[in-house]
């Protein structure tokens, strides 16, 4: 395994991106070989981890706050959603399978693969709106530099005054 590491006792517990991955490990999501080798741990420190105290607490506290704040959820996801091009792709090319489900899995696939403007988060925008006695005056741009920004559809805007409003503006 190369080099041999020497952790001086209580650092494990401090190191939280070690605690963190092994939360990862215990739920699935990475492999005992992947926290092994990104944190360096020969066989005499993984077999120790085990007996200090203060570390698996720490451990069972992090697995708390993941399970509540849905990472541990939404990374155990991830993981799967990863092998559904695979089955889809099984699907789509088993010609025993029904047609509906070879197109079904065919559009999904599809949709995984979309990288057009069409699966582009929105950009943030800059927009100001002047108005002057009914008069609207709108600049919409992009944050981004962009030589090609157009700003999408316009939103209707009637008026800021509401309907049982006496004052003008």
């Amino acid at each position: 395994m190369g080099e041999i590491v020497n952790f001086p006792p209580g650092t494990l517990a401090d190191n939280h991106e070690l605690i963190a991955d092994l939360c990862r490990f215990s739920e699935g999501v990475l492999t005992e070989q992947q926290v092994r080798k990104r944190h360096r741990l020969p066989d005499n420190v993984w077999k120790q981890m085990g007996s200090d105290d203060l570390l698996v607490e720490k451990i069972e506290a992090e697995k708390v706050r993941r399970m509540r704040d849905g990472s541990a959820k939404r990374e155990k996801a991830q993981k799967l959603v990863m092998t559904a091009p695979d089955v889809l792709e099984s699907i789509m090319s088993d010609t025993n399978a029904n047609a509906k489900h070879r197109i079904d899995s065919a559009v999904v696939l599809d949709r995984f693969a979309a990288n057009g403007p069409e699966a582009a988060a929105p950009a943030d925008r800059f927009i100001i709106s002047i108005v002057l006695n009914g008069d609207v005056e709108t600049y919409n741009k992009s944050i981004a530099i962009n030589a090609n920004d157009t700003p999408p559809e316009a939103i209707p805007f009637a008026s800021f005054k509401g309907e049982d409003s006496d004052d003008e503006r």
